[in-house]
């Protein structure tokens, strides 16, 4: 069986399902990495680049609420 084919019969989960949880676990993890980088960016000096981070943070901390209401609904639903 290819990983391709896989629908749920593995994972208990189906794969729309999966990827909305793929989804917004990714996101939160992008932004704790990101606080790293703002402090990175930050002890340098560097407020440009800490900002474009904060932004990117900020957009991760988006994705990850969204995911989370959409697998809320779905889930519900």
């Amino acid at each position: 069986m290819s990983s391709n084919a896989e629908t749920g019969d593995i994972t208990g989960t189906k794969d729309k399902t999966y990827n909305i949880i793929w989804f917004t676990e990714a996101c939160l993890s992008n932004a704790l990495r990101l606080e790293t980088y703002i402090a990175d960016a930050e002890r340098d000096g560097d407020t440009e680049l800490a900002e474009f981070f904060r932004k990117a943070q900020q957009e991760s901390r988006k994705g990850a609420e969204q995911g989370k209401q959409l697998l809320t609904q779905r889930l519900k639903g």
